[in-house]
């Protein structure tokens, strides 16, 4: 898949809560990253599957939509809306997907605040 295709992929997977799916669109080592961060806040496959088993995918009404893409090269920069955790308004938050040989490798989440 293309870095645009695996970014679709991944955020389809998520929406519908197939944590197989989704987790198969990442490297056996991503990393993952909450800016701003000296060192990753995730790091393996396996981490993050559990990671994301007990955070998002625990909570069915948390679903994400894409306002804007950016596909440069093997990056794709996502400006996100989340909805569903709290509040009436979505969160909104930029993930930058940085993709090696044809899976997600490094994902960096950028918060507003």
């Amino acid at each position: 898949m293309s870095p645009a295709e695996l970014a679709q992929a991944q955020l389809l997977a998520y929406n519908a809560k197939d944590l197989e799916a989704f987790v198969a669109c990442y490297s056996e080592d991503v990393r993952v990253w909450r800016m701003p961060a000296d060192s990753p806040s995730l790091q393996g496959r396996e981490a993050f599957r559990e990671s994301y088993r007990k955070g998002p995918f625990a909570q069915p009404q948390v679903q994400a939509e894409v306002a804007q893409r950016i596909v440069m090269g093997q990056t794709v920069i996502d400006h996100e809306l989340v909805h569903g955790r709290g509040g009436d308004q979505p969160k909104q938050v930029a993930v930058v997907y940085r993709c090696l040989e044809g899976l997600i490798n490094e994902v960096y989440f950028f918060a507003p605040e």
